[in-house]
């Protein structure tokens, strides 16, 4: 059948297709031809093409091409044809989400669907959030619920992270789900996440998926104190979170989204105080990580501030020169940064 429909491509109609399409939905060609054809096809066309279908619904959701099918009726379907489709899916969400294709299929509905559709589908999530959250498939599907629904229709994911949010903050799709809550919801609803956030910070900010939502709770959260307490710690602990390979993507956050008094301060600690002997700077010059956040302040310090650092890092250039890579790494950003300033008040950068 579907070496017969390749014949002639060009020539079939979506109504040709009908009396077969489960079946041709399931094949790889099969499926694109039925998508394409829906894009274009007439009410009418639809209209026989959808009774096949949604008698084959169950099976074409799972299937690796007959999903995209279903998902095309959502798109493309009518009004009604979209409120039939969701009501084939009640009673079948959970399972679904946490399926390879069918997970796509309720991302779709959720998308395609009016609101009262979309709390009744997800209502059938409320207590197996964590276990959505912690399934490759499940929690793109919470992701799709933050971002479709009015934040006052998912405070039960909200509640879900309650006592669970450094646990969850340091899981590979945790973190993704906490950051979409950040986003979307006002500080005010997640204000018992970002109590979590703050007092685990130091453990989050060293873990390779918590540091992105301390950075995220940086960045975008606007209730008032969480962005300077972030800042403190970060002061605080300069040398050890720029040296370690998650903890440094946070300090880089910290000089990014901080008001130019708050990254003042952050550089000042990095940079050490006038006269002090060993300051922060020259352990991180030749680390790993810590080499890249001084290429970072190198770009952003600013007036005499940017003098003590420049004149300070003269000082060790001879050893730089003859260090390892992070040291000539630190070269070059000197000198793009003397380009790119206009100056050449550093002796020695040429030589």
């Amino acid at each position: 059948m579907i070496e017969a429909l390749k014949q002639r491509d060009r020539t079939v109609e979506l109504a040709d297709l009908a009396p077969h399409i489960a079946e041709i939905a399931q094949d790889q060609y099969g499926s694109r031809l039925i998508q394409q054809k829906l894009e274009v096809a007439s009410e009418e066309e639809k209209a026989i093409a959808f009774k096949m279908v949604l008698q084959k619904m169950g099976q074409l959701t799972t299937d690796v091409f007959g999903n995209y099918v279903i998902q095309k009726f959502f798109e493309y379907g009518t009004h009604e044809q979209r409120r039939i489709l969701a009501e084939q899916l009640v009673g079948q969400v959970l399972k679904l989400s946490m399926h390879m294709y069918g997970c796509r299929v309720v991302q779709k509905a959720l998308d395609s669907v009016p609101i009262e559709q979309q709390v009744l589908l997800i209502g059938e999530l409320k207590g197996h959030v964590l276990k959505c959250i912690e399934d490759q498939h499940g929690n793109h599907v919470i992701q799709k619920c933050i971002e479709r629904l009015p934040t006052d229709r998912i405070g039960f994911i909200v509640e879900s992270f309650i006592g669970q949010m450094s646990r969850m903050a340091k899981h590979c799709y945790g973190c993704r789900v906490i950051q979409r809550l950040i986003e979307y919801c006002a500080s005010a609803q997640i204000s018992p996440l970002l109590d979590e956030t703050l007092r685990f910070c130091m453990e989050l900010a060293t873990d390779q998926y918590g540091n992105y939502v301390v950075q995220h709770v940086m960045e975008h959260s606007s209730r008032p104190g969480d962005r300077q307490a972030l800042m403190q710690i970060a002061r605080k602990n300069v040398l050890s979170l720029s040296c370690h390979k998650y903890a440094s993507n946070v300090i880089e956050k910290a000089l990014g989204c901080g008001t130019l008094e708050e990254r003042a301060v952050l550089i000042q600690g990095i940079v050490g105080e006038p006269g002090e002997g060993h300051s922060p700077i020259l352990t991180m010059m030749r680390d790993r990580f810590g080499n890249y956040i001084v290429q970072r302040v190198i770009m952003l310090a600013q007036g005499p501030q940017r003098e003590a650092l420049l004149w300070k890092l003269h000082e060790h250039l001879p050893a730089l020169k003859k260090s390892n890579t992070y040291g000539k790494h630190i070269i070059t950003a000197l000198e793009r940064a003397q380009v790119a300033h206009g100056q050449s008040n550093v002796p020695g950068m040429r030589s």
